[in-house]
């Protein structure tokens, strides 16, 4: 699931854990809108790669300035580090997310970037 806040966004999974143990999901904002802040778990291992598609967007880690985001920019999130990351306002935003695998993984979705937070940018 996806927390999601102003507009939509839309998931399409690219693999089947099935038959592996990595993640990969094509996903998709609408101008403006973005996830809430959260956190990918794990005790070893973990986190998350976004390998940038199309459009402009933004990524977030707590406590550092937003990152501007363009087609082909790739951003490494730790396991258990804050962040969100969506569209720019004026444009759609789609990047590839990867779930690295880890142990004791899980996602654990927070409060929403505000409009106050997101108007600063």
């Amino acid at each position: 699931m996806l927390n999601i806040l102003f507009g939509n966004s839309y998931l399409k999974p690219l693999t089947n854990l099935e038959e592996t143990n990595v993640f990969i999901a094509n996903v998709t904002f609408e101008p403006k809108c973005r996830n809430n802040w959260h956190i990918h778990h794990a005790t070893n291992g973990g986190g998350q790669i976004l390998i940038c598609i199309e459009g402009e967007g933004w990524h977030q880690e707590e406590g550092k300035e937003a990152q501007s985001l363009k087609v082909g920019d790739i951003v490494t999130i730790p396991a258990n580090k804050k962040h969100w990351h969506g569209a720019k306002r004026n444009s759609w935003f789609s990047h590839l997310a990867v779930e690295v695998p880890g142990e004791n993984t899980r996602n654990e979705w927070c409060e929403e970037v505000t409009e106050e937070e997101y108007n600063k940018l």
